[in-house]
Parts: C-alpha cells; sequence; structure tokens
C-alpha cells in the first residue's frame, strides 16, 4: 500500500473551497461512497486529491445528463 503524503490530501473543506460544492454535498457523496476518505486527520476527512476532480466532474456530467444520485453509484462503482 502506498502511504499518501499531505499533499496528496485534501480534507472535505478545502474541497468546498477548491471545487464549489457545498459541504451537505460532499458528506452526501462520501454517505453515497462516491468520494472515499483516505484518512482523517483529527476530526478532518482526508480525500485524495488525484481522485477527487475526476469523481466531481463524472458525477457533475452524470447529474446534468439527468442520472440520478442512486444511478451514478450504480454506474461508478457498481453497487
Amino acid at each position: 500500500m502506498i502511504k499518501k503524503t499531505k499533499t496528496d490530501l485534501i480534507s472535505a473543506g478545502d474541497i468546498v473551497q477548491r471545487y464549489g460544492v457545498t459541504y451537505q454535498a460532499v458528506n452526501h457523496y462520501t454517505n453515497l461512497g462516491l468520494l472515499q476518505v483516505v484518512t482523517r486527520e483529527g476530526n478532518a476527512r482526508m480525500y485524495a486529491k488525484s481522485k477527487v476532480r475526476g469523481r466531481l466532474s463524472k458525477i457533475a456530467q452524470l447529474v446534468n445528463e439527468g442520472y440520478s444520485l442512486r444511478l451514478i453509484r450504480k454506474k461508478l462503482i457498481g453497487v
């Protein structure tokens, strides 16, 4: 397993600021399994930077095409 460094990680709060999604959306996507928490630093959930941008772009694209989040989940992670 490759250990992630601090520069490879992004917090939920930083996702909100950088990508313009709401904190509630980050929570919801995490609860649905669309975004995965890599580790925690105190109370902060940390995500892999390399995966967040692409995943958020794909979610936005599919939402714009009319897919529900449940269908997006099925499409992206097969559950």
